[in-house]
């Protein structure tokens, strides 16, 4: 369900009527799918049409209440001028997601989480389209932070991104490729990379990755991103000396996904520059799957079917770990960094890296940990039978053609060394 035109008809209907201020939020309500996932989707409809009343009731008469997706509601505010105005509407929609949601006698009650994003009419847009991605984007960054809700920040790296910079950029190849390398853990050699992007907007400000990505979801330009990014990949690692089992990892926007193109332009572009397809691991992030969770699977498993492996990124920090394992298929997990970071001195979190470990290892999946940053680490985390690893201490991300000339230059010292 994308209800765009409905929502901007509603927020051109305030402008139009002459309106000297009003609010717009975007509320994100975690794990809603997961209702028509566990119950069927006849349960799931009743538990959408039971928040969007919740919402509505907490709210004022004269507000709007939409839905825009499947986790996704919107409402607009009428006569809310100033932040200190919306706060109120805020408190009153916390109250309902502290409370256990009673949806039906055959659902068991359900607590969820809600963020909420801001953006306030005219400061944050003069019109629907800039009201309503401000809105959104302030709910990623309340997601993103922890927090339940954010005002839009007009000064966020986010909003400062020009739309025609970025795509400019992207068509005419103007980002860079790094690649960090992947190591085998318990052999001691690098045996993958994986692919980042990196952009540097044309005030010559580096983005950051989560920035200029979120916006290019945000703004339809992740399918062009992602098209940059696989043959951008491809183009650098052809240049590879012949390594057996050497990999790719590429992160894969669930959104791209859902879009479709994605495992053709994958297949081409492997056409293109001579590689086989079990050279590609796709990577995506756990928590984001929860949004279009049923297309990702369908686009994952087609990769699989095609002989690329699959990968769950960043896994530890969603909230439904084991229900996405039971639905796509995945080949291995990458343990989150914030994880990782602590088991040299939290052994509770040692003993639950230990138990994810053998947990991925008995579904038949491998494991990379993320972000291991010292020896002690490292040292824990092969005793612990943990496959792969990555992070700042075995290498940090550097361009890809950098990557690539001490690459070499140490193949061919170990095959002379051979000799």
């Amino acid at each position: 369900m994308l209800n765009r035109a409905e929502i901007f008809a509603s927020i051109r209907n305030q402008i139009d009527a002459g309106s000297d201020g009003f609010a717009v939020m975007a509320m994100r309500i975690f794990d809603l799918r997961l209702i028509a996932l566990r119950f069927g989707n006849t349960c799931g409809e009743q538990a959408e049409a039971h928040i969007a009343k919740s919402i509505g009731a907490a709210l004022r008469p004269g507000d709007i209440v939409l839905q825009s997706g499947d986790e996704t509601f919107v409402a607009i505010l009428p006569g809310l001028h100033n932040r200190n105005h919306v706060l109120l509407a805020i408190a009153k929609l916390a109250a309902v997601f502290e409370q256990a949601q009673v949806v039906a006698d055959d659902i068991p009650p359900w607590q969820t989480r809600v963020a909420m994003g801001v953006a306030l009419f005219p400061e944050d847009g003069a019109d629907a389209d800039s009201l309503w991605r401000n809105a959104q984007a302030a709910t990623d960054d309340a997601q993103r932070r922890g927090d339940q809700y954010t005002f839009h920040d007009p000064t966020s790296a986010r909003a400062l991104i020009d739309y025609h910079d970025l795509r400019d950029s992207i068509t005419a190849n103007r980002l860079e490729t790094y690649f960090q390398p992947l190591w085998n853990l318990a052999g001691q050699r690098i045996v993958g990379v994986e692919s980042l992007a990196r952009w540097t907007s044309r005030t010559q400000r580096p983005v950051q990755p989560d920035d200029f990505v979120t916006f290019a979801e945000q703004n339809h330009l992740i399918s062009a991103l992602t098209r940059w990014s696989i043959h951008s990949t491809l183009r650098h690692a052809s240049t590879l000396p012949h390594t057996p089992d050497f990999v790719l990892a590429i992160n894969l926007s669930p959104q791209a996904l859902s879009r479709g193109g994605v495992v053709e332009q994958l297949m081409d572009a492997l056409n293109i520059w001579g590689m086989a397809p079990a050279t590609i691991v796709a990577e995506v992030t756990e928590t984001a799957l929860a949004r279009d969770l049923d297309l990702a699977v369908h686009a994952l498993r087609r990769l699989r079917d095609h002989g690329m492996r699959v990968a769950i990124d960043d896994f530890g920090v969603g909230y439904a770990s084991i229900t996405y394992l039971s639905k796509f298929p995945a080949t291995e997990l990458k343990i989150d960094r914030s994880l990782v970071a602590s088991i040299a001195r939290d052994a509770r979190v040692a003993r639950l890296v230990e138990s994810i470990i053998q947990f991925a290892h008995n579904l038949g999946l491998a494991t990379t940990a993320e972000g291991i940053e010292d020896a002690a680490t490292q040292r824990m985390l092969i005793e612990m039978g943990c496959d792969f690893g990555q992070g700042y201490y075995l290498g940090r991300p550097e361009p890809a053609a950098d990557f690539i000339a001490r690459f070499k230059a140490q193949a061919t010292v170990e095959t002379a060394a051979a000799k």
